[in-house]
């Protein structure tokens, strides 16, 4: 049977975290991964332009590289944009959402905090998933404005601040009638690359649920029900991230995706 061939996107190197899991489950898949560098970060974009440049960027990846499945590894695009790339593009899309549905299955305080980013906050999707999932408890989203930067300068082998760390998580750990949060719902998938530090830094140790391997069985899913084609030309080759700005391949950029499994790149210029 044909090789599968997985394309992995996000704003920038949080999908990374998607792409390993993917990697477990799916070791003997094709894996190319593709990152928005030249508009990230998306969480302050208004929502009409970000739509449309996320079909456009991912019309340019499809093109590129006949993947038999797409993973949006990205939950700000997820929430804003799916819907609209499966109406717009034939190939399976897979995407990423912020971990409600099981955070609040698993809290016993019924206290919820949810690190996102501001966008994802913002949107209907995220509250109609606590509305139908979590009604019985009490769910704070706290709408991040540096986490998903901090995670990739630590990538780029950058220090971290953990007292500004500290200022970024505060909002989401809450105490209310004498219980307090006990899960916190890594709501980017940027998150979990930050999540030891987070840990150190947070009030009070909780349950931190990080979506990437439910993601990861999810692809493996799909990719069952999913015909297989011989590409029609030479996709990039396996391990290759691909990038929508030169300016983002600077080499500490270049290196972090090589540790993580991609060494090897391309640009497809696509400027803001």
């Amino acid at each position: 049977m044909t090789t599968p061939r997985i394309l992995l996107f996000d704003s920038g190197m949080g999908g990374l975290t998607v792409a390993r899991a993917v990697r477990a489950q799916l070791p003997e898949a094709r894996l190319v991964y593709a990152a928005d560098s030249a508009g990230f970060p998306y969480g302050a974009w208004k929502e009409e332009a970000l739509v449309a440049r996320i079909i456009e960027v991912i019309g340019r990846l499809i093109a590129r590289t006949d993947p038999h499945i797409v993973v949006i590894a990205c939950n700000t695009a997820s929430t804003i944009a799916l819907a609209q790339l499966r109406q717009r593009y034939k190939v399976p899309f897979v995407g990423t959402v912020p971990a409600i549905k099981p955070a609040a299955a698993w809290t016993k305080s019924g206290i919820v905090g949810v690190l996102a980013t501001p966008g994802t906050v913002s949107r209907e999707y995220t509250h109609a998933l606590i509305h139908t999932y979590a009604y019985h408890c009490q769910v704070f989203l706290h709408g991040a404005r540096r986490l998903a930067e901090m995670a990739e300068e630590k990538l780029r082998g950058q220090a971290i601040d953990l007292e500004e760390l500290r200022r970024e998580i505060a909002p989401a750990f809450r105490k209310r009638d004498g219980k307090r949060t006990d899960v916190v719902v890594l709501g980017c998938t940027h998150y979990p690359l930050l999540v030891d530090e987070i840990a150190k830094v947070a009030p009070w140790e909780v349950h931190y649920i990080d979506p990437a391997p439910a993601i990861a069985r999810r692809v493996a899913d799909v990719l069952d029900e999913t015909p297989r084609h011989e590409a029609g030309f030479a996709p990039p080759a396996h391990g290759t991230v691909i990038l929508t700005s030169a300016e983002r391949g600077a080499a500490a950029t270049l290196a972090a995706y090589a540790a993580m499994g991609f060494p090897a790149h391309e640009i497809l210029e696509m400027p803001v």
